[in-house]
């Protein structure tokens, strides 16, 4: 069991996990992750960590379907300016490995924004924690978990 389940487990909140064979050496996981769950990459989410003005790490959660508008980020966050975080740091902050890394049960409580477009679903696919493991649960349950808030987050 990850962190993540945890999470959801202590939270009593409704949730899902559905688990696919991760074909080793995929590095596109979101992609991937639909395909084999049979869903549109815009209901599956990943997980990428942001870094606002070179200091402080956030969590940004976007669909699989499009690219994460960095000024969009910055402007979240009320930063000057945002860029991915290196990957290495990315999994020291969360505890996860890439292709893995959930929204929930991270090892730091980092500031984190949900796409807006999430707020039209009922539900979402984010990583349940590791390679081939989703979780299925509402936008407003991730939202609460996590103590983000919503924002457009979509390169356009």
């Amino acid at each position: 069991m990850t962190p993540a389940i945890h999470a959801l487990k202590a939270a009593a909140v409704s949730y899902r996990l559905e688990e696919y064979d991760h074909a080793p050496g995929n590095r596109d996981y979101g992609e991937e992750a639909a395909e084999a769950l049979g869903l549109s990459t815009a209901e599956v989410f990943k997980t990428l960590l942001g870094k606002l003005d070179d200091r402080q790490l956030v969590v940004a959660i976007v669909p699989v379907s499009c690219r994460l508008d960095l000024k969009a980020l910055a402007r979240a966050g009320g930063a000057k300016k945002a860029r991915l975080a290196d990957p290495q740091e990315a999994q020291r902050a969360t505890g996860y490995v890439l292709g893995g890394i959930s929204p929930l049960g991270q090892k730091h409580k980092l500031a984190t924004f949900l796409d807006s477009s999430a707020e039209s679903l009922g539900e979402i696919h984010v990583s349940g924690g590791r390679r081939g493991l989703e979780v299925a649960l509402s936008p407003t349950d991730l939202l609460a978990l996590t103590q983000g808030r919503f924002a457009a987050l979509q390169s356009r």
